[in-house]
């Protein structure tokens, strides 16, 4: 189980990385990734029953139909500040594409965001919500990434 403090660290950590791109422009792929891999490596011991290979084909695009890895991309959605209690966070998502995305992501991301943003509206599970907000931004943004 994954202590408090290792999420503090965690979270801080991705801040940390991302901080001093705010004076010079979005991150790099690289930095992008190893932020994914921190919330990644926060929320898979949560859900058990989501492997690292379902976890990598979620990264694909293919999220099964089940609520494990519904509420496991719930979790990163929340670590990423754009969902807090099945609410889709619009504003802080884009945000969180100027700071996190390379430049070359952002315009697209932000189409598919808006396109996106009340998808989940009405829906009260989270995990739900969730995998709503997901398979509509996997639908509407072509080079999509996720942990």
């Amino acid at each position: 189980m994954i202590s408090k403090m290792n999420v503090v660290l965690a979270i801080c950590a991705a801040v940390c990385i991302f901080k001093v791109q705010d004076v010079i422009g979005g991150a790099t792929e690289e930095q992008m990734w190893a932020a994914g891999g921190l919330m990644r490596d926060v929320c898979l011991p949560k859900f058990p029953k989501v492997t690292k290979e379902i976890a990598d084909g979620i990264r694909g695009g293919n999220l099964p139909n089940d609520k494990d890895a519904k509420c496991y991309v719930n979790c990163i959605l929340e670590m990423m500040q754009t969902m807090k209690k099945g609410k889709f966070l619009y504003e802080a998502s884009l945000k969180q594409v100027e700071i996190l995305m390379p430049d070359h992501y952002k315009e697209e991301y932000r189409a598919g965001l808006a396109k996106c943003k009340d998808v989940a509206v009405g829906i009260k599970n989270s995990c739900e919500a969730a995998y709503t907000i997901f398979t509509c931004l996997r639908g509407e943004i072509t080079q999509f990434v996720f942990p």
